[in-house]
């Protein structure tokens, strides 16, 4: 007799349960994207690594939840849903199910769940191509709006000519004033909480111009995300990251670019940085919102 199926809000100690879920469902997932690179899930040492790198990230995300659901059976996670709402954006940040329960409507009771529908500013998610979910995501209402790629290269020392000052930041109420102002242009919302996880997570900057912030980033083992004001300065930011990541001994450096984002693309291309496989996303919401021709988003792109 099959045990029946749970669904219940999720907690803090669900994170590794859901994190095996993701790992499972990635490794379904990209072969039949036609990428036959090895997953963590096949190395339980590899397993464990990558548990240590996305774990701070899954538990902020769970902090921070507006909706965060599992699907239990037998006493063991087999899907969940989450989603974050801030500034009256609303953005599924994860739905994954395990490849040997995507079916019998646990997928559709998850997201319904995570990623209602309601009198929000924007609905938006950061969505792979799988065209299951595609489909269900289009049926909600979300459409997509622009594709996202990841670029990469081995650091090397970088001539960084600009006008811009590179200011540490430094977790202060004026600082998250700067973000929230440089967000409500760049993005139409603002997200503070994420600012204050990424500022544990990696390091973040200030780009300064004649004593006015004009941007922001951040750099790391992990980068982004970037606004600027102005996108003429993404050869001088990226440089500038480039610089971080191989002055710390990183063996590689890489962006999620939205593909509209021209002064980004156009640099990282002509500095050799590549496209590795055939992932890609994209990008979907409501409604057109915002400038992410001036936008790199957040690296890994669970969020914005």
């Amino acid at each position: 007799m099959t045990a029946p199926i749970h669904f219940r809000p999720g907690t803090l100690e669900d994170s590794y349960g859901t994190f095996l879920v993701l790992e499972e469902a990635i490794a379904d997932l990209l072969p039949r994207l036609g990428i036959t690179d090895p997953t963590s899930l096949a190395d339980p040492a590899e397993l464990e690594k990558m548990w240590q790198r996305r774990r701070s990230l899954l538990e902020h995300l769970t902090r921070t939840a507006y909706q965060f659901w599992v699907a239990e059976q037998a006493g063991e996670v087999i899907g969940f849903a989450r989603s974050t709402l801030h500034d009256g954006v609303l953005e599924l940040t994860e739905f994954f199910v395990r490849p040997g329960a995507q079916s019998g409507g646990v997928g559709r009771q998850l997201f319904e769940r995570a990623f209602p529908q309601g009198d929000f500013k924007h609905r938006v998610i950061i969505a792979t191509t799988d065209l299951r979910a595609q489909a269900r995501y289009l049926k909600s209402g979300v459409y997509p709006r622009f594709p996202l790629m990841y670029f990469d290269k081995a650091p090397d020392p970088v001539t960084v000519v600009t006008d811009l000052v590179f200011q540490p930041m430094t977790a202060t109420p004026d600082l998250f004033e700067e973000l929230n102002k440089i967000d409500a242009q760049i993005l139409g919302f603002r997200r503070a909480a994420d600012h204050r996880w990424l500022l544990g997570d990696r390091q973040g900057w200030l780009y300064v111009r004649e004593g006015r912030p004009v941007g922001y980033g951040y750099t790391g083992r992990n980068n982004g995300p970037f606004a600027l004001l102005d996108p003429g300065d993404y050869p001088a930011v990226l440089s500038h990251m480039e610089n971080q990541a191989s002055q710390t001994g990183l063996e590689r450096v890489g962006v999620e670019v939205p593909l509209h984002n021209r002064h980004a693309v156009d640099y990282l291309l002509a500095c050799g940085f590549k496209i590795p496989d055939g992932f890609f996303a994209f990008f979907m919401s409501d409604a057109p919102f915002g400038k992410f021709e001036q936008y790199i988003v957040t690296s890994p792109p669970f969020f914005m």
